[in-house]
């Protein structure tokens, strides 16, 4: 048994298949990586990652891009949005996101007037403020953090509370579709 194993903790390549780390590592791209990255960030082999790459291909969750001779994978951002969107809407009632999306404003504006700012890029620019105290500096470092992930949230809330009404419609349809089915 190994060290990690007998503290309770188990090192990825321990706890998950080769596959289940390519997809993992394939999921969290931010930019195009190629074959040999991907493979190096799971661990796993080349012939292994090149597989399963071209099966999230074909599936739709990757997309492949030619840089030059090289090939290089991403996830499929606009699949990323809707799937995204998809679950707001499964796992939450429309009350629920409006209160969602009432409280990031809030804290939004919050911030708008604690630091006399419109938005995040103000706050940042404040930073070269040479009168601030390192303590000062992390704490509107992690506020900018924050705010950017609000704005992001509220975005995919409004897009999500826009689509409510077509989502439910599908979802009767559907179950329409199957109660005639089997009726």
């Amino acid at each position: 048994m190994t060290e990690s194993s007998r503290d309770g903790v188990q090192s990825w390549t321990e706890s998950m298949s080769a596959r289940d780390r390519i997809r993992a590592v394939a999921e969290s791209l931010r930019e195009p990586r190629s074959v040999n990255w991907i493979s190096e960030q799971a661990d796993a082999a080349w012939s292994t990652t090149n597989e399963e790459l071209q099966d999230l291909v074909d599936q739709g969750q990757l997309r492949r891009v030619e840089a030059g001779e090289t090939t290089r994978y991403q996830p499929d951002y606009t699949r990323l949005l809707f799937e995204e969107i998809r679950t707001l809407i499964e796992e939450n009632t429309r009350e629920e996101l409006r209160n969602d999306l009432a409280a990031t404003t809030e804290e939004i504006e919050e911030w708008q007037e604690t630091y006399d700012v419109e938005t995040w890029e103000e706050l940042e620019q404040s930073l070269a403020d040479g009168d601030l105290t390192s303590a000062e500096l992390r704490e509107r470092r992690d506020v900018i953090a924050f705010w950017r992930e609000n704005e992001e949230d509220r975005r995919l809330i409004k897009h999500a509370l826009e689509l409510y009404s077509d989502v439910e419609a599908a979802r009767e349809q559907m179950a329409d579709v199957v109660d005639r089915a089997t009726s």
